[in-house]
């Protein structure tokens, strides 16, 4: 996908959550907090003095990132928005969610290569263990332990109501270009949770479907971005 954009022109620019990448990691669980890491990408762009921006954005990129733009009007142009949600706290948790939830909680040295390997079935042996070298042990992973556990689910959750008001500002406010793909085969944020979220950005299209694609949607990056570049120059 970075290359695809590069090569079109723009900047890219990809922060890792804290926890996750290169990214520092606390080793307390209870460290991590929705506030704390919108907090940090909201800096993060006003630091860097970002502007006209695409937001591009999957799964707890899009919990957090899509929370950013109805409260920085004038840095946000476009969106292209995958396999994600807005974690509002007044609408149920899917059952495939829940699940993912209920499967995590037990693995609190989570095999990371094995995972993306099942999620992203062309991944080598070595790309698998490539995402899985930020946690070389269980000391690494108290934010893939935690992430799950701070997806709002009531009202009074932790980014519930930031997330009810950027739902507010995309049903209304949102002036720019979205695109939306959905990989077909992600059993949590498939096309049914796609589908109502784009009933909730102004103007959005209907999606770009990835029939083969699975939850991690950037790993078939490359279709996705020329994709979204052609609707964008139509």
């Amino acid at each position: 996908m970075v290359p695809v954009f590069v090569a079109a022109g723009a900047r890219v620019v990809a922060p890792d959550l804290f926890g996750f990448g290169r990214s520092d990691k606390p080793i307390d669980d209870a460290w991590y907090t929705f506030a704390r890491h919108r907090d940090a990408l909201v800096a993060f762009v006003e630091r860097l003095d970002l502007a006209r921006l695409t937001l591009v954005v999957q799964d707890w990129g899009g919990l957090l990132g899509l929370t950013l733009p109805p409260d920085m009007p004038g840095r946000f142009e476009r969106l292209l928005v995958m396999n994600t949600a807005l974690g509002t706290g007044d609408v149920p948790l899917s059952d495939g969610f829940l699940a993912w939830r209920a499967w995590a909680g037990k693995q609190p040295d989570m095999d990371v290569a094995s995972l993306m390997q099942r999620a992203c079935p062309q991944l080598t042996a070595a790309e698998a263990e490539a995402y899985a070298a930020p946690f070389p042990d269980i000391r690494f992973k108290a934010g893939v332990r935690r992430f799950p556990n701070l997806v709002p689910d009531r009202p009074d959750a932790d980014g519930a109501a930031t997330s009810r008001r950027a739902r507010d500002g995309w049903r209304s406010e949102w002036q720019g270009r979205t695109f939306m793909a959905v990989g077909a085969k992600d059993p949590v944020l498939g096309p049914p949770v796609m589908k109502a979220l784009a009933r909730l950005i102004r103007g959005c299209p209907p999606p770009f479907v990835v029939e083969d694609g699975g939850h991690f949607l950037q790993e078939w990056g490359e279709e996705v971005a020329r994709a979204a570049l052609a609707a964008w120059a139509e």
